[in-house]
């Protein structure tokens, strides 16, 4: 990239290195972004139950008991599933070597993550510029710069999102994002080798595989990135052979055929619509870097946060207008340019009253940001301790399934439930009879969600009922009416009724 030199420079000539205003603002900052990650800490020791959870912990938990053939993660079927990637392959293979508990597990997995996201996002800010309080600030810019608005979901970088994704394959990705975007800008803008090209595809190929979604926002980076690094002919082809290598790794991954997700049914779509809803108020603080986004552009016409950003507002109004809701899941390409934008901004050449009054702007709209999502801190500590302000932010975590294991239900056990509990339910070993979540590669999908739905129907007749039972091997019952041949064994919270099925 051109612009490199001239931008880092210019900040260490203006850059006053005994002023004390500089030296609080970069104190602060570190200092602010030390303790997020002490917060983070301690939500990962707690890890709340959302989202998720159940299914990334159910596909550790079959890949301990079957590290080749572990089958479907939910449902009692032979089939190949997506979330069998290259990091849970690698927590499957601890929890097999190690026997922890599979939430153990995902703890070491949080930490891991965690660790590769804060010196990813460190190592691809030291690409964009030398200032020694930028990686602090892009950090606390990726945390806090969203909208007014709460908005979580995995593979967005929201402080609240990622308490709540922590231990998800999401945030690995993520981290090795920025570290492969790190790698291409200096192979980009010298002499690379074949082997740095290979090795930059091979990480590609990785990221795809470990979330597909975070993989396409790695992906309009990377092109953004080529292109604003203007490489030469030698370099460029390099990387054009590690992209070869890389779609050669897709190709040869042996749990799930990657290149038929193309082809995935309308499930998806319906899942991501809500994506589109309430922009501003989700994301009405990032127009602050929209705004650095201009100056940068104006800067130079082929700046690589500009062009990220453009490549992900194109897709995203693309799916939103032709109906690929899935696409919203490249908003982060949108977002993460604009965030990193507005915190380089308070740290770039230029007058330096200019910086302060831009840097107290992005301080004004962090507060804003981080007081949205307050209501964090209830995952690390107990709510009664928040003020009554935070605690009524608070969104308490799902209560778990653990009670069902305590009460009989043991690995493998096919348990009927309906869509709620069958997201947690196989996270302790169990089967539900249909996924809790939708299935590209389950045939027969359709069906046993149709079983579920008719089996809890009021007009179901008894007969039928244990008919559907027999049919899917079910042991145990979560919910629904009681019968001579289910017998009550346990309660759980809400008042769920846990039934044994009387052979």
């Amino acid at each position: 990239m051109q612009t490199t030199t001239t931008d880092i420079e210019p900040e260490r000539r203006t850059a006053v290195p005994r002023d004390p205003v500089a030296r609080a603002g970069r104190t602060a900052a570190r200092g602010a972004a030390a303790l997020v990650l002490v917060l983070l800490l301690l939500v990962v020791v707690r890890l709340p139950w959302a989202g998720d959870l159940g299914m990334h912990a159910a596909t550790v938990e079959r890949l301990r008991h079957g590290l080749l053939h572990p089958g479907n993660p939910l449902v009692d079927a032979d089939t190949p599933s997506p979330y069998y990637s290259p990091w849970t392959l690698l927590l499957g293979i601890v929890a097999k070597a190690t026997g922890l508990s599979v939430f153990v597990v995902l703890r070491l997995a949080a930490l891991a993550g965690l660790a590769l996201l804060v010196t990813g996002v460190h190592r691809y800010v030291r690409t964009l510029t030398a200032h020694r309080a930028a990686p602090a600030l892009a950090l606390l810019s990726l945390l806090f710069l969203w909208g007014p608005a709460l908005f979580a979901w995995s593979g967005f970088l929201g402080l609240n999102s990622l308490a709540l994704t922590v231990s998800y394959p999401s945030v690995p990705a993520l981290g090795l994002t920025f570290h492969f975007w790190a790698w291409l800008t200096r192979a980009a803008r010298g002499p690379a080798g074949w082997g740095a090209g290979a090795a930059l595809g091979a990480l590609w190929a990785v990221i795809l595989l470990c979330h597909q979604f975070t993989g396409v926002v790695a992906t309009l980076g990377a092109l953004a990135m080529v292109a604003g690094a203007r490489p030469a002919r030698a370099t460029l082809l390099r990387l054009g052979a590690g992209l070869l290598a890389g779609l050669l790794v897709l190709w040869l991954w042996p749990y799930y055929d990657f290149f038929a997700l193309f082809f995935a049914g309308g499930d998806l779509e319906a899942v991501h619509r809500s994506l589109y809803r309430d922009l501003a108020g989700r994301f009405g603080y990032v127009l602050l870097g929209v705004v650095a986004l201009g100056f940068r552009l104006r800067r130079d016409r082929r700046d690589p946060l500009a062009l990220f950003f453009l490549l992900g507002v194109l897709m995203v109004a693309a799916g939103g207008l032709t109906g690929h809701y899935s696409w919203g899941r490249a908003l982060p390409a949108a977002l993460i340019p604009a965030q990193l934008a507005a915190a380089l901004q308070a740290v770039s050449a230029g007058r330096w009253a200019v910086r302060r009054g831009w840097a107290g702007v992005l301080l004004v709209a962090l507060v804003a940001g981080a007081w949205t999502q307050a209501g964090t801190l209830g995952y690390a500590v107990r709510r009664d301790a928040l003020p009554g302000a935070v605690a009524a932010k608070y969104r308490p975590p799902w209560a778990g399934y653990q009670w069902t294991v305590r009460a009989g239900v043991r690995y493998g056990d096919v348990v009927m439930a309906r869509r709620f509990p069958a997201r947690q339910i196989p996270a302790y070993g169990p089967y539900t009879v249909a996924p809790g979540y939708p299935d590209v590669f389950l045939p027969d999908a359709a069906r046993r969600e149709a079983a579920v739905k008719r089996y809890f129907s009021a007009g179901a007749g008894a007969e039928e009922r244990r008919g559907i039972l027999r049919e899917y091997g079910v042991r145990w019952v979560v919910g629904g009416a009681p019968a001579p041949w289910l017998h009550k064994t346990a309660v759980g919270p809400r008042g769920q009724v846990l039934y044994r099925v009387v052979p």
